[in-house]
């Protein structure tokens, strides 16, 4: 699995680059197709970083991850 790090990521922000990724528990996951994430936000939450720390205050758990790709693992 490719390694990326933070400031890698961070590029993925739906910004600087199409992509549109988010880091969570170590995997980062390519969001890019979800209409959710658009312009790289979601509610109060921004693309392109780690979520894991954020998500117990999410009205979801951890199984919404399960519907995108894994691209990388967050070093």
């Amino acid at each position: 699995m490719k390694e990326y790090t933070k400031s890698q990521l961070a590029l993925r922000n739906g910004q600087d680059r199409d992509e549109i990724w988010v880091a969570f528990k170590g995997q980062i996951y390519d969001v890019t197709s979800s209409r959710l994430w658009r312009n790289g936000k979601h509610y109060e939450h921004w693309a392109g970083q780690d979520l894991t720390d954020e998500l117990p205050d999410a009205p979801h758990t951890e199984t919404v991850f399960d519907k995108f790709v894994v691209v990388g693992v967050l070093v």
